[in-house]
């Protein structure tokens, strides 16, 4: 009788007796198109007591605990629900929470960004791309992901100062000038040419593959990201503005 009753009493401690917040992952998720650095956007349901109906958002939903082993988990089921890829850089971004960001109840969101190759990706009907100009997004998001998403490119653009982050963004060959591109588009300024192509070359992120790009000009040199190599942290950040 002890026994039970102590077990009973146990079980009954281990309860959770308390309300739980909702718990989402939400994902930005960068790709250069057009000349531009883009994100992807997915318009919210319309469906009975949804929020913020028809509003453009970032992509996310909630852990699935049968699903999700952790957080990342999540993060990469989302991001290849919603394009079809696995990206090749996933970042934890941060935590947001409060009692008011979600008319639902009390919740908590932990975002990522993510870098993928926009002509590699297949996204699905409700997602769509949009162009960030100035480091900012001109179309008003649902919840607080306007907030989320000015940390990204913040955080984004603070690293490619003095990273190889851009390379993730590229197509599986390009030449240096088209990553040059990528990192002034990010960066939203011009680099000095042979500053950044020696720093390029000297940090052992790319190598030549066996063929040129053709075109009216000189031949030019085609590269790839090595595999499986992870972000390279230079010593000094990029030349500045002027």
């Amino acid at each position: 009788m002890a026994g039970e009753a102590r077990a009973e009493a146990l079980g009954k401690a281990g309860q959770l007796d308390f309300p739980r917040p909702l718990t989402t992952v939400d994902v930005v998720i960068f790709a250069i198109r057009d000349d531009r650095l883009q994100v992807l956007l997915v318009q919210r349901p319309a469906g009975e007591g949804e929020p913020f109906p028809l509003s453009l958002a970032l992509p996310g939903g909630f852990v699935d605990v049968a699903k999700d082993r952790d957080l990342a988990a999540c993060a990469a089921r989302k991001l290849k629900e919603k394009t079809g890829v696995i990206s090749p850089y996933l970042e934890q971004l941060g935590s947001w929470g409060s009692a008011a960001r979600d008319p639902r109840g009390w919740s908590a969101t932990h975002a990522y960004f993510a870098l993928i190759q926009a002509d590699a990706s297949a996204l699905t009907n409700d997602a769509r791309w949009f162009p960030i100009g100035g480091g900012r997004l001109k179309e008003k998001l649902a919840f607080d992901h306007g907030d989320i998403l000015a940390s990204a490119i913040q955080r984004l653009r603070n690293k490619v100062e003095y990273t190889s982050l851009p390379a993730f963004l590229m197509p599986a060959e390009f030449t240096l000038p088209d990553l040059q591109r990528v990192y002034e588009i990010v960066l939203d300024r011009s680099l000095e040419k042979s500053a950044f192509r020696t720093r390029i070359l000297s940090a052992d992120m790319i190598e030549p593959v066996a063929k040129m790009r053709r075109g009216p000009n000189r031949p030019a040199q085609l590269y790839r990201l090595k595999k499986g190599r992870e972000p390279v942290y230079f010593v000094r950040t990029f030349n500045p503005p002027v």
